[in-house]
């Protein structure tokens, strides 16, 4: 296989996150994304027309999911080798994908350091299964390797999806330890922002701190986003008192502040790429004071703004600080969110 020529297909739902990658790729003179796909039944015809020589394949896609479309490519592209990338990291999710014929594994939140890897694996001729499954025994699939973990080998908690016929991008993680939800919040922006879509942040400075070291080290111009209004980061505390009143929430003056902060930053955001990027730790402070009736009334907020406005929406608990959620407050909380995170 040429190394000068590797065609390949990227297959995502979520747009951002599909840009983030194959702009990532592109970066690689020898690397050529022919074509992106949405859906799993377009992704199976794109592979049948186009004869990649590698596919990156989610797992979570509509019509058709992942782990059904690469067995079919499997018979209609055999020569196209396949690299699952998703949101799953439980290692029978990891197993299941394998006996598709598919040669390597990679979790979204560790593409920063594992995706050019995994690729470089699978066009070597071998296999590769991402670095945080280092002592996971996969031997039934022949010649997998699983790349020894450069960091902490701890294997997160699989991806729970709630699915819900609103706010299908309201989403939430639920993180034990800074790192992690530091890992997926700097994902998640830093796939708006390489799209040229907008963000907002409103979170404690810590971690507004951290987050902007981490998107400027991933090589995203900061200062220009910040310049140009496409990086909007406000402090969770700071906004909190300008719509909570007597330990109430005041919906209007909620709706009216966080829509202000979309109508300008999807302004701001390159030609027509308005959908906006919001991450928040507001409800996280909330349930951290005790109040969680507030942090779930804000929650359902949150739902009213998907779907009013063009936006993905990911909140964030920082669960070890207080030493877990009651399973009652948990529950409502993967209620109100159509995917849930714990890590």
């Amino acid at each position: 296989m040429a190394t000068s020529s590797i065609r390949i297909l990227v297959v995502d739902d979520f747009e951002p996150f599909r840009r983030f990658v194959s702009l990532a790729l592109q970066n690689r003179p020898d690397l050529q994304v022919i074509c992106e796909a949405s859906d799993g039944l377009e992704a199976v015809q794109r592979a049948e027309e186009l004869q990649p020589d590698l596919v990156l394949l989610d797992i979570g896609l509509p019509k058709l999911n992942g782990i059904e479309a690469a067995r079919r490519m499997r018979r209609v592209a055999p020569q196209s080798k396949i690299l699952f990338f998703s949101e799953h990291s439980s290692p029978d999710m990891v197993r299941e994908a394998l006996s598709t014929g598919a040669c390597g594994y990679v979790v979204k939140t560790d593409a920063g350091h594992d995706l050019l890897t995994a690729v470089d694996a699978l066009l070597r001729g071998e296999q590769f299964i991402g670095t945080r499954f280092a002592g996971e025994d996969f031997s039934s699939f022949s010649g997998v390797h699983v790349s020894e973990a450069t960091g902490s080998d701890r294997v997160s908690a699989p991806l729970q999806p709630q699915k819900r016929a609103t706010a299908r991008h309201h989403e939430v993680g639920l993180y034990t330890e800074d790192r992690y939800f530091l890992d997926d919040v700097t994902g998640f922006i830093g796939a708006a922002l390489s799209a040229g879509r907008a963000a907002i942040v409103v979170a404690t400075e810590s971690h507004r701190d951290k987050l902007l070291a981490r998107l400027q080290t991933a090589g995203l111009n900061m200062g220009a986003a910040i310049e140009q209004g496409r990086y909007i980061a406000v402090d969770a505390a700071d906004s909190l008192s300008t719509f909570m009143f007597d330990d109430m929430l005041d919906p209007v003056r909620f709706m009216t502040q966080l829509g202000n902060l979309l109508v300008a930053a999807a302004q701001a955001a390159w030609g027509e790429q308005s959908r906006v990027a919001i991450f928040g730790e507001c409800v996280h402070l909330l349930w951290a004071q005790g109040n969680a009736e507030a942090a779930i009334q804000m929650e359902k907020l949150g739902n009213q703004l998907a779907g009013t406005y063009d936006v993905d929406i990911l909140c964030g608990y920082s669960v070890g600080i207080q030493g877990g959620m009651d399973n009652h407050f948990f529950q409502r909380v993967c209620a109100e969110h159509s995917a849930v995170y714990s890590r």
